[in-house]
């Protein structure tokens, strides 16, 4: 996985740990103002090189909307048998983690969508904050993610070696009343685990 740790202020911002003295930080627009944009292209903590990744975010009234980006794709792997909400991370996958708020989260909305248009999105419960040996570690599935407000619309332009998925996730899971996001500060990790599948046929 090639994590990218921000928090955001709708605008969106980074928060540093302490192996990191410098994190990421974004300003993200209203999508009438156009997009904020995220690249990476290495990978976490050994800063390898990594196909080029690119998150473009903006919010609505109601909704925020991700647009992901993975570059040099070339298996666009996944397992055609999955459903919503199944371990679809086990193939290849770009995810968000979202948190409203700047501290270091117990709880926060895990959301993935893989090369098929299937998502996995639940609400990850982690008192330790690190996974502690013998600590609680839950997930809280969003069962009806589309009644919900959630959607997805994934193209691939396999000859391009180009994947984009179009994400919108609701504001008001996160307690965000219509019209009330703009300055409202947030902490999110995007990663991805695209190319590293790259010897399946």
């Amino acid at each position: 996985m090639i994590p990218l740790l921000m928090f955001a202020t709708l605008f969106l911002a980074a928060l540093p740990t302490d192996s990191e003295p410098k994190v990421p930080s974004l300003n993200v627009p209203s999508c009438s103002r156009g997009v904020g944009t995220i690249k990476y292209d290495k990978s976490v903590p050994d800063l390898k090189p990594f196909p080029l990744t690119q998150v473009d975010l903006c919010y609505t009234d109601t909704h925020l909307d991700i647009r992901f980006t993975a570059r040099d794709e070339v298996s666009f792997y996944f397992n055609s048998s999955q459903g919503t909400n199944a371990n679809i991370w086990e193939y290849e996958v770009m995810e968000a983690f979202i948190y409203k708020g700047t501290d270091n989260p117990k709880n926060y909305l895990e959301f993935e969508v893989n090369p098929n248009n299937i998502t996995y999105q639940a609400f990850v419960y982690n008192p330790s904050k690190v996974r502690a040996d013998g600590a609680p570690f839950d997930h809280f599935f969003v069962s009806d993610p589309s009644t919900d407000g959630f959607s997805a619309v994934t193209k691939l332009v396999k000859p391009k070696l180009l994947w984009v998925s179009d994400v919108k996730i609701p504001l008001g899971l996160f307690n965000v009343d219509t019209g009330r996001a703009k300055g409202t500060e947030w902490r999110m990790n995007f990663s991805s685990n695209c190319g590293q599948f790259s010897d399946v046929s």
